[in-house]
């Protein structure tokens, strides 16, 4: 294959996790269900709630074990807790001929 010098730009939108929609995810699921902070540090093995405060607030996320056990707990698929944004990311495609 021979690339061209002529280069073309292209757009994609990337989606990235979104922190802080996750959190709010994570709190509205949680009251929907009544599931108490205490009750889920309880059963994920927290000795506080500060963990659950902190993805609430957007501060940081769950590692992936303790979002498959709170979407046990909660009886909830782990998307279901997950939100996304986009961002934009310009490239340069270059045409590929034979």
């Amino acid at each position: 294959m021979r690339l061209l010098d002529k280069a073309m730009k292209a757009v994609f939108c990337k989606p990235v996790l979104s922190i802080e929609g996750t959190g709010k995810k994570i709190k509205r699921l949680m009251k929907q269900k009544c599931v108490t902070l205490h009750r889920v540090a309880a059963m994920l093995g927290f000795p506080y709630v500060q963990t659950m405060y902190n993805w609430f607030s957007g501060r940081n996320l769950p590692t992936l074990d303790n979002l498959v056990a709170l979407a046990y707990i909660l009886g909830v698929k782990v998307d279901d807790f997950l939100a996304t944004d986009f961002v934009t990311i310009e490239y340069e495609e270059k045409e590929e001929f034979e």
